[in-house]
Formats: structure tokens, C-alpha cells, sequence
């Protein structure tokens, strides 16, 4: 007999972990990482890989933003704009206004 209350303990509360496990809650969000436009990069990014995140956003964002000497010469100036232009792609603005004229 007492086993089986061992057993039903065992599925009652393991089923209870596996359900509190997929809660609808919200992603925690990291402490110091890197983040622009309200998008988070990651963590331990260089100087010069965060500004190409910048301006690769930026440039994602219709506003076309490079630092050429930079994006040439330097690894991680490029691989973070190409990163901030393709994580910032669905934050293009089209104002409609300037289109009509």
C-alpha cells in the first residue's frame, strides 16, 4: 500500500513540474548585455562590434548608417552591423508622408 501512494506522489508531483515548466511567462531578460532599439544582442561585444550593431539597426531602419573604413578593416564592425541590419529588419519605418510628395 505504500508504495503506491509513493508512485502516485511521484507522477502528481512530477507532473506538476513538467507543467509549471511551460508557464506562459515572460523571457527574463540578461543582465548586462548589449541592447539597441529595445532588441538584445548578446553579451561581450567590442567597442567597434556594438557600433556596427548601431548602425546596422539603423540602416535596417531606412536610415543608411556605415562607417566604410570600418566595415572594410575591421572583423567585428562588420559582423555586428550585418547583425543589427538583420535583427532590426522588422523595425522599418516607411513614412508615408515622404513617399506622396
Amino acid at each position: 500500500m505504500l508504495h503506491r501512494k509513493t508512485v502516485s506522489f511521484l507522477l502528481i508531483g512530477s507532473s506538476l513540474f513538467y507543467l509549471t515548466g511551460c508557464s506562459p511567462e515572460k523571457e527574463p531578460i540578461p543582465e548586462n548585455g548589449y541592447y539597441h532599439s529595445n532588441v538584445y544582442f548578446g553579451k561581450n561585444f567590442s567597442a567597434n562590434y556594438q557600433q556596427g550593431i548601431a548602425d546596422g539597426c539603423t540602416t535596417a531602419k531606412g536610415e543608411y548608417t556605415k562607417l566604410h573604413t570600418l566595415f572594410n578593416n575591421d572583423k567585428d564592425y562588420n559582423d555586428g552591423w550585418f547583425l543589427g541590419r538583420n535583427r532590426c529588419r522588422d523595425q522599418l519605418v516607411i513614412d508615408e508622408k515622404k513617399e506622396g510628395k
